[in-house]
C-alpha cells in the first residue's frame, strides 16, 4: 500500500523524466532537422532549475523540510518544463498541417458568436480593458504563486497534482495544436487596429513568429523569450481552470483565485486572439487532465481511507477569517477532486 510520500516521489520523478524526454526531443530536432537551439538562452533557466533541484534535494534529504523541498522542486519543474516546452511548441508549429481558422470561426458563428463584434465591444470600453488586461497577463505570476500557496499550506499532494496536470495539459495542447494549427481570428478576419479603436491583442507579438515558423523563415528556438504561439486549444483558458481548482482547498485564497481566473478566461478571446471554441477546448482539456492526475495521486476511496496521506487541517496562508456558514455542496465537490 503506497503512502502519500511515495506518490509524491513518483510524481516528482515522472515530471523530471518528462522534462528530460522533451529536452532530448528538442535536441534531436535541432541535430536532425532545420532547427537550431540558441544555447545561451537555455543557460539561465537551466542553471536556475539545477539550483532549485539541488535545494529541493537538500531539504528533502538533509534538513527534512518536506514543504520547502516541495516548493523548490515544483518551481524547478515549472522553470525546466517551460524552457523545453516552448521549443516543442515551435517545432509543432512546423508540422505543416493546414490552418483550421475557417472551421473554428464557423463553430463560433454556429454558437451565435460574432468575434468582430466581441472585439469591438472590448475596444470601446477602456474600463473593461483595465480589468481584463492584467488578468490575462497574470498566468506566469499565478503559476509560481500557486506553487508557493500550496506548499506553504502544506497541501503537497495537491501541489503534485497541479504540477502534473500543468505538464499534461500543456503537452496535450501542444500535440493538438500541431495537427489543428490556427492563426487566430484577428489575422483570419483581417481586423485592423484602426477599426478596433487602436486596440491590439497582447498576443500580437507572437504572430510574426508563428507565420515565420509556418513558412520556414524561422529556424531558431529559445529557452527564454519564446512566444506563446498556440491558438487551438487555448492554454491560457486551460490554466485559468487549473489555478482555481488547485487552490480551492487553500483557506482565504479560493475565491480570489476563482474571481481572477474567471476574468482571465473572459479576457482570453480578445487579448489572446482566440476563438471562443479555443477557450472551451482548453477548459475541457484542463478538467480532464486534472481529474486523471488527481485519480492517480489520490488513489484512496471510501473503502480504503487509510491510503490517503493528507495533512490534517492544513493551515491558512492568510489570517483566519470569522466563522463562516457550512460549506456549500459546490465547495465540497471541488475539495474532493
Amino acid at each position: 500500500m503506497k503512502s502519500g510520500h511515495d506518490h509524491h516521489q513518483r510524481a516528482d520523478a515522472a515530471v523530471w523524466i518528462t522534462i528530460g524526454v522533451i529536452a532530448m526531443a528538442d535536441i534531436g530536432f535541432a541535430l536532425l532537422g532545420p532547427f537550431e537551439l540558441d544555447v545561451r538562452s537555455f543557460l539561465i533557466p537551466g542553471a536556475v532549475t539545477a539550483l532549485l533541484a539541488a535545494g529541493a534535494w537538500f531539504y528533502r534529504s538533509v534538513r527534512r523540510d518536506r514543504r520547502l523541498a516541495a516548493i523548490l522542486s515544483s518551481t524547478a519543474h515549472i522553470i525546466g518544463f517551460a524552457a523545453v516546452g516552448a521549443p516543442l511548441s515551435y517545432i509543432a508549429a512546423t508540422a505543416g498541417f493546414p490552418l483550421q481558422d475557417a472551421a473554428l470561426e464557423a463553430i463560433d458563428r454556429q454558437m451565435g458568436i460574432d468575434w468582430a463584434q466581441l472585439m469591438a465591444f472590448v475596444s470601446l470600453h477602456p474600463g473593461l480593458q483595465l480589468v481584463l488586461s492584467p488578468a490575462y497577463s497574470s498566468f506566469a505570476v499565478q503559476t509560481l504563486t500557486t506553487v508557493l500557496a500550496l506548499g506553504v499550506a502544506g497541501q503537497l499532494t495537491r501541489l503534485s497534482s497541479f504540477i502534473s496536470a500543468f505538464v499534461a495539459t500543456t503537452l496535450v495542447t501542444i500535440a493538438i495544436s500541431a495537427v489543428c494549427p490556427a492563426a487566430g481570428p484577428w489575422l483570419f478576419l483581417d481586423i485592423q487596429a484602426a477599426s478596433a479603436n487602436g486596440f491590439l491583442p497582447t498576443s500580437s507579438t507572437s504572430w510574426p513568429v508563428f507565420l515565420a515558423l509556418r513558412d520556414g523563415a524561422l529556424h531558431t528556438v529559445y529557452g527564454i523569450r519564446s512566444e506563446g504561439i498556440i491558438t487551438f486549444p487555448s492554454l491560457h483558458a486551460a490554466l485559468g481552470v487549473l489555478f482555481p481548482i488547485a487552490l480551492w482547498t487553500v483557506k482565504g485564497v479560493r475565491w480570489l483565485a476563482l474571481g481572477l481566473n474567471i476574468l482571465l478566461v473572459i479576457a482570453t478571446p480578445a487579448y489572446g486572439s482566440h476563438y471562443v471554441v479555443d477557450v472551451i477546448a482548453g477548459i475541457l482539456i484542463a478538467a480532464v487532465c486534472w481529474i486523471a492526475v488527481a485519480r492517480l495521486l489520490h488513489p484512496a476511496s471510501e473503502t480504503h481511507p487509510e491510503r490517503v496521506a493528507a495533512i490534517d487541517d492544513p493551515p491558512s496562508i492568510v489570517p483566519e477569517a470569522p466563522p463562516q456558514p457550512a460549506m456549500s455542496a459546490l465547495s465540497r465537490d471541488f475539495e474532493s477532486v
